[in-house]
């Protein structure tokens, strides 16, 4: 067995259908009186009955969260939680509402319960980011890592279906990753493995149901798995490329991961064969079909987008997106080739399925 280092992130995770009942007593444990409710526009509603939940530790609803985290909305809703004493944040929604929460946490050290609707992972993960001048800027700080995570399955009964999908396989790459990490170790390729396997069974299941709760907390599990692995090794190129292009393009968060991931599984397939192999199997894969084969049609067959020009990418920004992901690169088990790196965008661009 290969040396490695573990180290346990000390997250609390309460998961269960109904679990967002004991929002109070979650708040109440983090010795806190003064909450801030995040989520974004479409999810006020939501925010409001999380704040009537809470009654008087509400100190108000800050509904302003958008994707990819803007250092402005990061400084506005810093400022609305000093205005109102606010001593806790609760994040209510996806990605972009815990990175919300974790830009205000960076700042002012405010402790985050985090209340997942979707299955983006970032809840389990330290790591932030902000996006200043059309650049996406990423970082790891303890500080930001929520205290305590409520996953309910209820709250996540009405997502779309194309957005269950697009959201699950956003946390597949997480996952995906983690197996070919350069720190990677043999506990998080055990949640690797288990929490890509748990989303895609469900996928088929809630295409059937979009409804059913047991394929709802598969989805919720397998996140919640692949979150953590997300949170305690490092990413490579597909987490690069997928950061650049929606911080500087502005491209939508998970389409943008579930159209690269299989390309970027295709290009590590030669340096990452173990990995390759665990994935393929993960994802329940036919005989003769590569763990990048088996991404693609998991996204084409669910009815989520597979090129990066039917999400608001032009072909001109193609040099472009190359240019930037290449300046600070992540590790990666292949080294990083210009002209293949350029093949790759050019076949996402397209939607062509992996060879």
């Amino acid at each position: 067995m290969k040396r490695f280092v573990y180290v346990a992130q000390p997250t609390r995770v309460v998961f269960g259908a109904g679990s967002l009942a004991q929002l109070g007593a979650e708040i109440e444990a983090l010795g806190a009186k003064r909450a801030l409710v995040l989520s974004t526009p479409g999810q006020r509603a939501l925010a409001e009955r999380v704040a009537d939940l809470l009654g008087a530790r509400a100190a108000g609803v800050f509904d302003r969260a958008v994707m990819h985290v803007p250092i402005e909305t990061a400084r506005e809703a810093r400022e609305v939680a000093r205005q109102l004493g606010a001593d806790c944040a609760v994040a209510v929604g996806g990605g972009s509402t815990t990175g919300l929460g974790k830009a205000i946490a960076l700042d002012s050290g405010l402790p985050i319960v985090a209340i997942p609707t979707t299955y983006a992972g970032s809840e389990m993960t330290p790591i932030y980011g902000l996006t200043e001048g059309g650049l996406k800027k990423t970082g790891r700080d303890a500080r930001v890592l929520p205290k305590t995570v409520l996953y309910d399955p209820e709250l996540t009964l009405g997502l779309p279906l194309r957005t269950s999908v697009t959201s699950g396989i956003n946390a597949i790459a997480h996952a995906a990753e983690g197996l070919y990490a350069m720190d990677a170790n043999p506990v998080m390729s055990l949640m690797a493995r288990e929490g890509i396997r748990a989303i895609a069974r469900s996928l088929p299941a809630l295409q059937s149901k979009a409804d059913d709760i047991d394929a709802r907390s598969d989805a919720l599990y397998g996140a919640w798995l692949c979150g953590t692995v997300l949170g305690n090794v490092g990413m490579a190129l597909h987490h690069k490329l997928c950061h650049t292009l929606g911080g500087s393009f502005n491209l939508p968060h998970a389409e943008t991961h579930t159209i690269v991931l299989p390309h970027a599984l295709a290009y590590n397939a030669s340096a990452a064969p173990e990995a390759m192999r665990a994935i393929a199997q993960a994802l329940g894969a036919p005989p003769g079909t590569s763990a990048a084969q088996a991404a693609f049609d998991l996204a084409r067959d669910h009815g989520a987008p597979t090129a990066l020009r039917d999400i608001g990418l032009q072909a001109a920004d193609i040099e472009r997106a190359l240019a930037i992901a290449l300046q600070t690169p992540y590790p990666n088990p292949r080294p990083l080739e210009r002209e293949a790196l350029h093949a790759l965008l050019r076949d996402a661009f397209e939607g062509v399925r992996p060879q």
